[in-house]
């Protein structure tokens, strides 16, 4: 298990990380959300042993990081640090070596990732030579080829088409089922939804949100009304306790402040003709990130 535990971290004037505090259980997949400059890098940096310059305490299962316990870690970063004039072969064994395995279990391992992600044929090529989806394959797979404990995933999806991205979500899943503690950073907060058990989202350095992702949603106050049929729109504006309401494809979605709300406006909306759906749903995470980080600036 991962425990950050009161982090903070400057450089000279700037609070980089602010008394960061969260825990990353064996076979958890937590996010770790905020806009660019928010602290992600320097976080994911202090966890990796590239700063030990800050306060506050890092520890795996307990062990402060240093070389046998960051050979333990694999990192996607969301920029590639692929050496584009090496093959796949020989990027993935430098990559390997620096995880203390050997050539002969590297080479093994990566057959079967190359088998998986459907590139054999590229195992030869330069790295240059690969499109930009091959090439993030390329860079998942040396960020678990030594088959970490510890998994930081930077926006893993990028450049990839749809097939691809469903391939990547089976394997992520599978690595959380063996125990595998992953780290999950992206700013498509369907991502976010469908991986994350728990999330931190940080704003300037410090935590503004943390904890379970349904906890956090059941507990936002503002909700969203789900309805299908014809209804007088301009009328349901007018309703207390309405923010807005919008159309998306053929339902209604109309966010409320509170769910208490919601008898009075459907009353309103039962006036209307055709209605085959009602529900009170919770917002989007999406919603909740937007709604946070924007009060947080204010």
């Amino acid at each position: 298990m991962l425990k950050v535990e009161h982090v903070t971290k400057k450089y000279g004037d700037l609070v980089a990380v602010n008394d960061l505090s969260f825990e990353v259980k064996d076979g958890c997949i937590f996010g770790l959300l905020g806009l660019n400059g928010a602290g992600k890098t320097t976080t994911f940096r202090m966890i990796l042993g590239l700063l030990d310059d800050y306060t506050g305490d890092i520890t795996i299962d307990g062990k402060h990081i240093d070389y046998k316990i960051s050979d333990k870690i694999g990192f996607l970063t969301e920029e590639r640090s692929l050496l584009t004039k090496m093959t796949v072969l020989e990027q993935i064994i430098y990559y390997g070596t620096l995880k203390s395995l050997s050539e002969n279990e590297i080479v093994k391992r990566l057959d079967y990732w190359l088998k998986r992600f459907e590139i054999t044929e590229y195992k030869n090529k330069k790295i240059k030579e690969l499109s930009k989806g091959n090439q993030q394959k390329v860079q998942f797979i040396s960020a678990i080829i030594n088959e970490p404990k510890l998994l930081i995933l930077d926006e893993p999806f990028s450049g990839l088409d749809p097939i691809n991205v469903e391939l990547f979500k089976k394997v992520i899943l599978e690595l959380k089922e063996k125990g595998t503690s992953i780290i999950f950073s992206s700013h498509r907060m369907e991502h976010v939804e469908l991986f994350c058990e728990e999330l931190v989202i940080l704003v300037k350095g410090k935590s503004v949100l943390q904890g379970k992702l349904s906890e956090i949603k059941k507990n936002y106050k503002k909700k969203n009304l789900i309805v299908i049929g014809d209804i007088d729109a301009d009328k349901i504006k007018k309703c207390d306790g309405v923010l807005k309401i919008e159309k998306v494809n053929n339902e209604y979605v109309i966010g409320i402040s509170n769910e208490s709300y919601a008898p009075k406006i459907f009353k309103e909306i039962a006036k209307g003709e055709n209605i085959t759906k009602f529900s009170v749903e919770d917002p989007s995470l999406n919603e909740i990130f937007i709604s946070i980080v924007g009060e947080t600036y204010e």
